[in-house]
């Protein structure tokens, strides 16, 4: 059986990567996804994947900006207004502006906090007030490893999603009685074009100290999410879930 079937769910940074992977895993379960990024043309490509595999489920494409509080609202009353319901909230959306602390510019740390961690709180308030209505929702914040454990060179990265596993369990624990869950998951090194451009040997001095000794792949991140948006994680609330083979424990 399909176990979101009739559905709805809202990805984002949907066009490529982690998101991408959500977005197809989603919809092969019978989930409505409105999937959205700033690059129209990959969500397009990524829709026409869904009708073309002839997943169960759809895939929407949906332009948004996450740094635009006005955009986000907008994208939320329109899904809400299209399908009459919003049952799943991935918070997926991210960028990266590495550098050391020491010489990082202000407006280098404010963008990715911006859109890393702002912007799910955004996208969260305006998705709960549907789900409290329903008395139903998953919501799943796609942290990071270095949100636990930091990582030198990302002082705003790690910051912004140390932010979303500390939002995760508020919203858990604010949400719960509504029959709403909120989770992160933390992936590690997964083989997507953020960590395409990385060195050779950065990659391989990575992999020592991964138990598991490879890059995870993002398909394997979205059926963890997956689980966490489907009817067998029901009494699993403000957990963060690492998917890192094994490198921080």
């Amino acid at each position: 059986m399909m176990q979101l079937k009739e559905q709805v769910a809202i990805v984002t940074g949907a066009s490529r990567g982690i998101g991408r992977a959500i977005a197809l895993a989603l919809a092969g379960e019978g989930a409505t996804v409105v999937a959205c990024a700033r690059d129209v043309a990959k969500l397009n490509e990524l829709a026409e994947e869904a009708r073309r595999v002839e997943l169960p489920g759809k895939i929407i494409a949906t332009p948004l900006d996450v740094t635009q509080r006005t955009a986000i609202d907008g994208v939320v009353e329109q899904a809400a207004e299209n399908h009459q319901r919003i049952d799943i909230l991935i918070n997926n959306a991210g960028i990266t502006r590495d550098g050391l602390m020491m010489s990082m510019k202000d407006e280098e740390f404010e963008q990715v906090i911006t859109a890393n961690l702002t912007s799910s709180f955004w996208l969260t308030r305006a998705v709960s007030r549907h789900m409290v209505r329903a008395r139903y929702g998953r919501i799943i914040n796609i942290a990071s490893v270095a949100g636990v454990m930091g990582n030198p060179g990302q002082a705003n990265y790690s910051a912004s999603k140390a932010g979303m596993i500390g939002l995760t369990k508020s919203v858990a624990k604010e949400l719960g009685k509504r029959k709403i869950t909120c989770n992160a998951v933390a992936p590690g090194f997964i083989s997507t074009d953020m960590t395409e451009i990385l060195s050779a040997e950065l990659k391989e001095n990575a992999k020592k100290i991964i138990p598991l000794a490879r890059f995870g792949e993002a398909e394997e991140v979205a059926q963890v999410v997956l689980f966490l948006a489907g009817p067998g994680s029901s009494y699993i609330t403000g957990q963060v879930i690492l998917v890192d083979g094994g490198m921080h424990m």
